[in-house]
């Protein structure tokens, strides 16, 4: 039976818009400037992530659900996915505005690019001082008034803008406008998808002088002109999302032993975004042969679906993930 807990390199991004958050938030020390993203567990094809460390070290992802099938990610994900990890989980720190966007559905995914679509969601680690956050429409447009918006440069007007602090969390189905605004250091939950369509991007140009390019007809067929009341998300107790792609729980055990929500046939993924935290790990409760393992801040662990029971204990700040 597979129960091997992994951590994997980060797969460390600069991007115009990167801050400097990153490294120091994960004890990384590295000459990189501008880091903008950090692809913690991935499958996306030319950056699958890496076991860095114990006995599996320099086995990919892909790798070793290959080998080890259901038993790493859980039979029904195994069964529709494959060698697929459905998952891709990043932490984000923008210095500054990142562009306005939309992601397409499976199916328009599908249809245009042979690859799933993209719902996200977005939990808020730090901020600076007034930084915001940007997702959903405020009122009612049409096509035609989004493409003239795009053109004149309005767009932002009808864009719901939220303060944004610590504990946050928005949700992102696919179709939601959505853009980081300069100052947030985040964690960020995906389907494996890299498809992004540019919708305003500030009328910034590029090193050569040249505007950046935007997908305007692209994204008007993928967007949701629905208009919602309130977009950062109602949470209640530990749940912070539960759609078809992905459930996630914020855990804050404070000293005392709290045992993580395993609701699905899943593999669960910990990200520890504060303090320190001791892991006990088994299959069940009968199971005497129980791994302990410690997590700190800015370090993500995989779970494979065959450990059920998994527990924490001391002062942090944790995010469960199954998929």
């Amino acid at each position: 039976m597979f129960t091997q807990v992994l951590h994997f390199a980060p797969y460390l991004k600069s991007v115009i818009w990167g801050g400097e958050r990153i490294a120091p938030f994960k004890g990384i020390a590295t000459d990189q400037t501008c880091i903008g993203e950090s692809w913690e567990i991935s499958a996306v094809p030319g950056h699958v992530s890496t076991v860095d460390r114990g006995p599996l070290k320099g086995k990919s992802l892909s790798e070793l659900i290959n080998e080890h099938g259901a038993e790493l990610v859980g039979e029904k994900i195994y069964r529709k996915f494959g060698e697929n990890f459905p998952l891709l989980i990043k932490l984000i720190d923008a210095r500054d505005d990142l562009s306005v966007q939309v992601h397409p559905d499976d199916n328009l995914a599908q249809k245009r690019h042979s690859c799933p679509g993209k719902t996200e969601m977005w939990h808020i680690i730090d901020t600076a001082p007034d930084a915001k956050i940007y997702v959903g429409l405020k009122e009612e447009i049409t096509p035609g008034d989004y493409e003239r918006r795009v053109a004149d440069n309005s767009i932002m007007d009808v864009i719901a803008a939220y303060d944004s602090a610590p504990g946050d969390t928005f949700f992102l189905p696919a179709g939601r406008i959505h853009a980081i605004g300069a100052g947030n250091l985040l964690a960020e939950i995906q389907e494996t998808s890299d498809i992004t369509y540019r919708i305003y991007d500030y009328d910034r140009r590029d090193k050569d002088g040249n505007p950046r390019q935007l997908h305007t007809a692209e994204a008007r067929d993928a967007i949701d002109y629905t208009v919602h009341p309130d977009y950062r998300s109602s949470t209640e107790g530990s749940l912070l999302a539960d759609c078809d792609y992905f459930v996630v729980n914020n855990i804050k055990p404070d000293g005392n032993i709290v045992i993580l929500p395993h609701t699905r046939d899943s593999f669960t993924i910990v990200m520890c975004l504060d303090g320190e935290a001791e892991i006990t790990c088994s299959t069940d409760e009968a199971n005497p042969e129980r791994q302990t393992l410690r997590i700190k801040q800015g370090e993500t662990l995989l779970f494979p679906a065959t450990l059920h029971l998994i527990t924490a204990t001391g002062k942090c700040n944790l995010l469960s993930v199954q998929a």
